[in-house]
């Protein structure tokens, strides 16, 4: 792979690559993200139904991710690219206009949908150009960037909401989310895509003109008929949906430990830190075995129980350490899966690991209010890394499952 990546046309990557970051950073650079439940508030909602809208968005994640990825496959993902900011500015443009409930919900109809047609188009639009390129090999360090990306723009959002809003209300903020959400369309124009019945190498999609169905069909068939596929789809569900779930629970875990609110930012400020490093990591991540990784997850999950119960602000430092590494395991995970689909429903099966891991998030919110309700916020946490130390056991024996196999060769990740 190296001799073969050595003669990509650079610029061809850089193309990509830029792209890419660009679109991740636009995406994120929302100024409503740090401050939608204050309008929510401030319109007159109870926060029975806040919690219901929030529901309401993952339901609708959930609904469209598999469509929405089979889609992918029988049109260009370029063009669903493209759709998906426009149809979520126009969720955030009805909230700033008409803020209320009815228009609260239908924005976040509208957010899980454009949020369910980036999800499995963008991984398959890159896995596959990076493959024609010959650099299919640099996936998990350019996924990671993506992902660094988008946290930066979620910083920058953090850092630019309290002015914005103090000098223009929420229509302000408003208006510099939907001009987010413009320039991340345009930018999305640029991707390249060659997708063309010639291309039939066995790593390649082979651009065959599957209808909706047809892709919807043969995406779910590769997961249910493919062990390695389905494998690979539920490793990406648990790992990003237990850390995805437990970062909306940060700030009550910040004040348990007896901060003030206005120290509460700087604590996540740290979480975020760590997320950042943990997906710069990638390039290291990738030479990591079964073994490696298992180890990773294991870290993840005893730095998560240890960084909560300690029930201090410098437990935020493990915490940090944990969702980097979580961060981490979530892109080595997501390579594994790319490396495991063939065929043309690239998207499909990517949008499948999406809809599972929507259906365990929410899954956490239930067992977590549950937990919480019972013993605190820090015990949740710490029962909430369970799932981390359960994967690594299991990655364990079945490594040792298959070099106790004669003639087994060598596992990895």
């Amino acid at each position: 792979m190296t001799h073969i990546a050595s003669r990509v046309p650079d610029p061809a990557v850089r193309r990509l690559t830029a792209t890419l970051y660009g679109y991740a950073f636009l995406s994120d650079l929302v100024l409503l993200y740090p401050v939608y439940a204050l309008l929510f508030a401030d319109t007159g909602l109870s926060v029975g139904q806040i919690s219901s809208l929030f529901v309401l968005w993952s339901a609708a994640g959930i609904l469209f991710e598999v469509p929405s990825g089979a889609w992918a496959d029988a049109v260009s993902r370029r063009l669903l690219l493209a759709l998906a900011p426009l149809v979520t500015a126009a969720g955030y443009a009805l909230w700033v206009l008409s803020p209320s409930y009815p228009a609260f919900a239908v924005g976040f109809v509208l957010w899980g949908a454009g949020g369910s047609l980036v999800s499995g188009a963008l991984e398959a639009l890159v896995w596959t150009e990076l493959d024609r390129l010959g650099a299919v090999g640099r996936y998990p360090r350019v996924l990671g960037r993506a992902r660094t990306a988008g946290v930066l723009g979620v910083l920058a959002a953090g850092v630019l909401a309290g002015p914005v809003l103090a000098a223009g209300g929420y229509p302000a903020v408003g208006l510099a989310s939907v001009l987010a959400c413009l320039l991340a369309a345009a930018v999305a124009t640029r991707f390249p895509e060659h997708r063309r019945p010639s291309d039939t190498s066995s790593n390649l999609d082979d651009g065959s003109d599957l209808g909706w169905w047809d892709a919807l069909r043969a995406g779910v068939a590769q997961v249910r008929t493919h062990p390695p596929v389905r494998a690979a789809v539920l490793l990406v569900a648990v790992v990003a949906a237990d850390w995805g779930a437990l970062d909306e629970y940060t700030p009550l875990l910040a004040l348990d430990t007896g901060v003030g609110v206005r120290v509460v930012p700087l604590l996540l400020l740290l979480l975020w830190a760590g997320v950042t490093a943990g997906g710069l990591l990638a390039p290291a991540g990738e030479r990591m075995g079964g073994r490696g990784y298992a180890a990773l997850l294991a870290v993840v999950a005893v730095a998560l129980a240890g960084g909560a119960l300690i029930a201090h602000p410098a437990g935020f430092v493990l915490l940090a350490v944990a969702f980097g590494g979580a961060q981490l395991a979530t892109v080595l995970a997501d390579a594994r899966l790319q490396a495991r689909i063939t065929g043309s429903s690239r998207a499909t099966v990517t949008s499948l690991a999406g809809m599972a891991t929507d259906v365990l998030v929410i899954v956490t919110y239930v067992g977590y209010g549950l937990v919480a309700t019972a013993a605190g916020n820090a015990v949740a946490f710490a029962v909430a890394a369970g799932p981390y130390l359960v994967v690594a056991l299991v990655l364990l024996a079945h490594r040792q499952r298959s070099h106790s196999r004669p003639g087994a060769g060598p596992t990895t990740t």
